[in-house]
């Protein structure tokens, strides 16, 4: 049976396990492909080797899965316009990268406000800087997705930036944690991005006493997950549904042979 959204999980989950017990375990439970954020235990550098280059690719052709994101770090919220550009050459870099791995989307981050400076400079700054690296993309095959995150956490932001850089490699990547704890509804997050929405990290989280949040396996948390799982079949979202446990950064929460697996039965109850 084929799910309704393919699921993937980012390794981000699992950062300790090699690649090849990721693409074991994604095979075990009927992912499709892995998003991928941690490679040897470390974020995946833009620079990987091409010995590492032909290892990967001949190991996601072995167990028949794709590698369908890389998560990037980069910020283009800086004041200063030098290291703006240090971090539009780190993106070209994995656009690069994500050409020659065969892989479709680079997520990169919006940043944070500098201090002293305003969220409309911070929008301009980082639509400035996307749209400058549009031509490589365009020449590499690959989409670059603006995760609403950081001062982007919102969909209200998110689409700031995507109204200046109407360009089709240029995407959003929704995730649902981040709108919602920022007080965005799901509906108002889509209305304002969804028609550029090409992906979407799934996670749970609960409210804590003093106002952060504890990751939570999915539907035992305060996230609307299944609602947006509704919203995301009613709209015609035809893209995947990424598990994002973020174990690397939450060495607390529960094993990735707990969650993933978790995870996906969920999910795929939710999509019937």
């Amino acid at each position: 049976m084929t799910d309704r959204f393919p699921l993937v999980f980012s390794t981000l989950g699992c950062p300790d396990w090699s690649l090849e017990r990721a693409a074991q375990e994604a095979v075990n439970n009927g992912y499709v492909g892995l998003e991928v954020r941690v490679l040897n235990g470390q974020i995946i550098p833009p620079d990987l080797d091409a010995d590492e280059q032909r290892k990967v690719r001949k190991l996601m052709a072995d167990y028949g899965l794709k590698i369908i994101g890389l998560g990037a770090s980069t910020r283009f919220s800086s004041p200063d316009a030098a290291t703006r550009q240090a971090q539009q050459d780190q993106l070209r870099q994995y656009l690069r990268l994500a050409n020659a791995l065969e892989v479709p989307m680079v997520r990169t981050f919006g940043g944070d406000v500098a201090e002293g400076h305003t969220i409309d400079e911070t929008v301009d700054w980082l639509a400035s800087s996307l749209e400058d690296v549009m031509d490589d993309a365009e020449a590499e095959g690959v989409t670059v997705l603006l995760e609403t995150h950081d001062a982007f956490c919102r969909g209200a932001e998110v689409a700031r930036v995507l109204a200046q850089v109407d360009h089709p490699r240029l995407k959003a990547v929704w995730d649902v944690h981040h709108p919602f704890r920022k007080g965005e509804s799901i509906e108002d997050t889509w209305q304002l991005i969804g028609a550029r929405v090409a992906h979407v990290h799934i996670k749970d989280a609960r409210l804590k006493p003093d106002g952060s949040w504890q990751l939570v396996l999915l539907g035992e948390g305060e996230v609307p997950n299944k609602e947006v799982v509704d919203l995301l079949i009613r709209e015609g979202y035809r893209g995947y549904l990424s598990v994002e446990w973020e174990k690397k950064w939450h060495p607390e929460i529960e094993e990735p042979e707990v969650a993933l697996p978790q995870h996906a039965a969920v999910l795929r109850e939710w999509m019937k």
